[in-house]
């Protein structure tokens, strides 16, 4: 996935932490089809917990084939298995399992499963669609609402976002809860109270992985502002929590580059990359070799993320957004144009989306047309410092001066090593500009 990513995440809305909590699935057309039978892990694989309880799903639907709790959990097991190793061919075989679920017995939580599939997919609107389908049988869960408050964020519709937070924070408070709280105060600009809300959900956390997830956002709400310090111990407190959560240790590499160390942050990118290839960090890896002017080290990461996203999108994932960011920075304008324009198409009013759009058409030197565009996408308040860096970049090519100084300051401001590759040309664009 793209930049900063607290959607992250393929990535999204706060998906990271609720794609292993939520229950998923999905059935493709109008029909059931006759799934194939679900393949198990191998022996290696199930070492680890979460591959075992695979194996024992599998073995528990061929034993009982009518079990459609197990089939559904299984394709909950798939989907979480989709997002820990960035392997979108496991999104197949959670369709697979749903659809055995739903043909045996259709449920509300069948609907949900549904509908958490779709938004790991990025189809928003199809899981918006099903979540509301599944209220209208049980409006008291709160695992649903977490699905709607995700596919609502990154529709753009912030306002019914934050109601549809708000009731499942009554339903059931905990880690997921506050952690989707977050992001919504955080998207309109209030981060004191997104940072009371992620501690607030890293109070509430049990489990090492569900900790070392609050721990981590943590440290990205104090990396957006530029507070280097308290970056990087809220990822080492991630780290401590569960060592195996990569996501921290990317955010640690990232302050380690910041801080004048490359060597040690290239270490640790390539630890992550070599067990969670996700585009979003092969990416930042490419992106801190250029900027070291390792150039051909960056442009085979760069390949690497264009054959991922290939496979998620043949998977069935919509990574119209990510890619136009990406293609825009790295690759061919009018790739990124036609993939950012996709995503618009759909998502007009999500503040990423109109990032993305507006990037893309500056890349293809369609700068005065993206300046209006690039304006919305700040509007609700959102301190993102790459957002504030493409308004900059796309003001000054549009003539808006003014505009350009403001956008290149604040964006330094908020964090002034935002990117290894950007910020050093957000500030040489800065002082490029004709003083007022």
């Amino acid at each position: 996935m793209h930049r900063l990513a607290r959607r992250a995440t393929v990535g999204v809305a706060i998906v990271g932490l609720a794609a292993a909590l939520l229950v998923v699935g999905a059935v493709a057309g109008g029909g059931t089809p006759e799934p194939a039978p679900p393949t198990a892990p191998t022996v290696t694989e199930a070492a680890d917990p979460l591959d075992a309880a695979i194996t024992d799903l599998t073995a528990t639907v061929t034993r009982i084939p009518k079990n459609f709790r197990a089939w559904h959990e299984l394709g909950s097991a798939y989907v979480q298995k989709a997002r820990l190793t960035a392997d979108p061919s496991y999104y197949g075989r959670a369709e697979t399992a749903f659809a055995r679920s739903l043909a045996i017995r259709p449920t509300p939580d069948a609907l949900t499963g549904q509908a958490t599939l779709a938004a790991a997919r990025h189809d928003f609107a199809d899981a918006l669609r099903l979540a509301d389908a599944a209220l209208r049988d049980n409006d008291f869960s709160a695992t649903t609402y977490g699905v709607k408050t995700d596919a609502l964020v990154e529709l753009g519709r912030y306002a019914e976002a934050a109601r549809a937070v708000d009731r499942m924070v009554q339903l059931r408070p905990g880690t997921d809860a506050y952690a989707r709280l977050s992001y919504v105060l955080e998207l309109r600009g209030d981060v004191a109270q997104a940072k009371a809300a992620m501690e607030q959900a890293r109070e509430d956390a049990v489990a090492p992985a569900d900790q070392a997830f609050a721990s981590q956002y943590l440290g990205e709400l104090a990396w957006a502002s530029g507070d280097l310090t308290a970056a990087k111990a809220a990822y080492d407190r991630a780290l401590a929590a569960d060592p195996s959560y990569l996501p921290s240790l990317a955010g640690r590499a990232k302050v380690l580059a910041a801080q004048g160390d490359p060597t040690a942050a290239l270490a640790d990118y390539r630890e992550v990359v070599s067990r969670l290839p996700a585009p979003q960090y092969v990416t930042e890896l490419g992106e801190l070799l250029e900027a070291t002017g390792q150039t051909p080290a960056a442009q085979q990461q760069y390949s690497v993320v264009r054959a991922t996203q290939q496979l998620f999108a043949a998977a069935g994932a919509d990574v119209d957004t990510e890619l136009a960011v990406f293609e825009a920075d790295h690759g061919t304008p009018a790739a990124a144009v036609a993939s950012a324009a996709a995503a618009y198409r759909s998502r007009p009013h999500a503040v990423y989306v109109q990032d993305a759009y507006a990037w893309a058409l500056h890349a293809a030197g369609r700068s005065r047309e993206a300046l209006p565009i690039a304006k919305q996408a700040v509007r609700t308040g959102f301190r993102n410092p790459s957002f504030q860096w493409h308004l900059g970049a796309i003001a000054a090519a549009a003539g808006d001066t003014t505009l350009a100084r403001t956008a290149l300051t604040r964006a330094l401001e908020l964090n002034p090593a935002f990117s290894p590759l950007h910020a050093p040309r957000a500030k040489a664009l800065l002082a490029s500009l004709p003083s007022s």
